[in-house]
């Protein structure tokens, strides 16, 4: 006898272009997709961005408390994790910095020369060629400061002489260079010097 067997008729498949296709996947996806479960997806990808608040505090940021003097089940009892005599378990162990346990320091060892006047005067440097870029024709603290050429205003301000000036320009600082004032003059400018 023979077998049989479930023969379906062959069907040709007909070629569908990829814009049709990616046109029905569309139109599929909108009609299965409520637009509740397209706004929960999209508050979803909103609430996982990384922002301040959420960042976690590094191990080892927040340190417990030694809790000392609580009896010997606290488990710092007795001489409260401070070791038995010496010179470290007493009240008022203050150790200088450089501290060697008593012997003669390594500071007090090194040769020592000269000294740091407190009355010495720091200058904040402006050279004459940075002073082209300033377009205005007098030249103060608050227009070198809105320029960028020095970061503070009440700190004192020196021109030095590099460069060359081109512009008749006058400069307001608290000291100048010989050469710096020489050009300034012989560019037709004229130079300030503010009381420091």
């Amino acid at each position: 006898m023979k077998e049989k067997t479930n023969k379906t008729p062959k069907t040709e498949n007909k070629a569908v272009k990829p814009q049709v296709k990616k046109a029905v996947e569309k139109i599929k996806t909108v009609k299965t997709v409520k637009p509740v479960v397209l706004k929960q997806a999209v508050e979803k990808d909103y609430s996982n961005l990384v922002a301040l608040e959420k960042l976690p505090a590094p191990y080892g940021a927040h340190k417990k408390r030694k809790y000392l003097g609580r009896g010997s089940s606290s488990g710092h009892g007795k001489t409260s994790t401070r070791g038995s005599k010496g010179q470290t378990s007493r009240a008022g162990r203050h150790f200088y910095l450089g501290f060697e346990g008593g012997q003669s320091p390594l500071i007090r060892k090194m040769p020592k020369r000269g000294f740091v006047s407190n009355f010495r005067k720091v200058f904040q440097l402006v050279n004459l060629e940075s002073l082209n870029r300033v377009k205005e024709s007098t030249i103060t603290l608050e227009v070198l400061k809105k320029n960028g050429l020095i970061r503070d205003q009440a700190k004192l301000v020196k021109i030095l002489g590099k460069g060359n000036i081109k512009n008749p320009v006058t400069v307001l600082a608290h000291a100048f260079s010989k050469r710096a004032a020489q050009e300034i003059a012989n560019a037709g400018g004229k130079v300030q010097i503010l009381n420091v």
